[in-house]
């Protein structure tokens, strides 16, 4: 699906970019004005491991078809990824290095974008990655988009169709083993359906099964390294000794790998990780909110911004809170977040600045 997608951002401004490019007139009282978009020049991208190809292209196709170049330093994790990004470009009759690897380590960074050919910086990662690039960026005066991380609030309202709700809160939780950015982080039920939503959304994880990735039985493959499993742990572990309760899960399996359990947490109050911090893996938050406007209170009672949900028949309302309730940079209905090549992707506070994708995103 990862490669489809790549495949698909591509189509996409091969087919748009002429005209999103076009020169757009403005009415003056002078003979001619117009806005016209011209490229920077070599772009330096710094791309994470979650998903090592869309990540990648997300940035590149935009990017290049606007006539840039690019420079690609990746994970120090996935440099297979890095070389096959590159050399799919060359294959499909590129230039020679309209995007380039560079493999550094990351206090090499500051380097690079110091120097002059460098023309403006994409970063996708950490919010703390994200504040020492966005430094760097700004000490140089580089233009700089910065896609960070997120804990994304689903807002489940009393007249929300339950067999909708699971399915997405589930996807939105699952993706990627939990390892995405947009991934559903904290789950907002009213008191109403706060007892069937942990039931039935437990009963669902508790469906997943542990083993090899290769596997076609296997339903939960493990996190991408150790230390992400061990840090997710202890965020785990220390909200549980500040009173949340563990309903599934949150025990590390005696299993080779990086495997964490599906892990449901309730009673989820702030001051606990679980409720201010981003859990970058298969365990989630229920915080039980009594009214639409205390679900709108916790859903923004956050220093993230990237994406959001909310869940309702009343679809106007859907709309209204969306539009103007969720403090986000993407916000959806009765659906877990997505990103679409034909959509501005980006978010708001300490989830970052700038947008890819979309016209805003070349």
């Amino acid at each position: 699906a990862e490669i489809q997608k790549c495949a698909y951002v591509c189509e996409y401004y091969a087919e748009n970019a002429e005209r999103m490019l076009a020169n757009q007139p403005i009415e003056t009282e002078y003979i001619k004005s117009y806005v016209a978009y011209r490229p920077y020049g070599v772009l330096l991208s710094i791309m994470p491991w979650n998903f090592p190809f869309w990540q990648v292209f997300r940035f590149a196709a935009s990017a290049l078809m606007a006539g840039n170049t690019a420079i690609l330093k990746h994970a120090n994790c996935v440099p297979q990824c890095a070389l096959a990004c590159e050399r799919l470009f060359l294959d499909a009759g590129s230039p020679p290095h309209l995007l380039q690897n560079l493999f550094i380590h990351h206090d090499e960074i500051e380097e690079i974008i110091s120097n002059p050919v460098i023309k403006g910086v994409a970063l996708t990662g950490s919010t703390r990655a994200g504040q020492i690039v966005g430094g760097f960026a700004g000490k140089y005066l580089k233009p700089v988009v910065l896609e960070l991380g997120g804990s994304d609030p689903y807002v489940v309202l009393e007249d929300a169709n339950m067999d909708t709700v699971i399915n997405a809160c589930v996807g939105g939780k699952m993706l990627n083993v939990g390892q995405s950015c947009i991934g559903a982080k904290r789950f907002i039920v009213v008191e109403k359906r706060h007892e069937e939503f942990v039931e039935r959304y437990s009963s669902q994880l508790r469906q997943y099964k542990m083993g090899d990735p290769s596997d076609a039985a296997t339903t939960l493959a493990p996190m991408a390294r150790h230390d992400l499993r061990d840090e997710l742990h202890n965020q785990v572990v220390s909200s549980c000794d500040k009173g949340a309760q563990l309903v599934i899960g949150g025990v590390v399996p005696d299993h080779p790998g990086a495997f964490y359990p599906p892990t449901v947490l309730t009673n989820v109050t702030k001051g606990m990780s679980a409720y201010d911090e981003e859990l970058f893996g298969p365990v989630a938050s229920i915080i039980r909110v009594q009214d639409v406007d205390e679900a709108l209170f916790v859903a923004n009672d956050t220093a993230y911004g990237l994406g959001g949900a909310v869940f309702t028949q009343d679809l106007a309302l859907g709309e209204r809170i969306a539009e103007r309730g969720i403090e986000a940079g993407a916000v959806f209905v009765n659906d877990f977040v997505k990103s679409d090549p034909r959509l501005p992707f980006g978010g708001i506070n300490l989830s970052g600045l700038g947008r890819e994708l979309g016209d805003v995103g070349i």
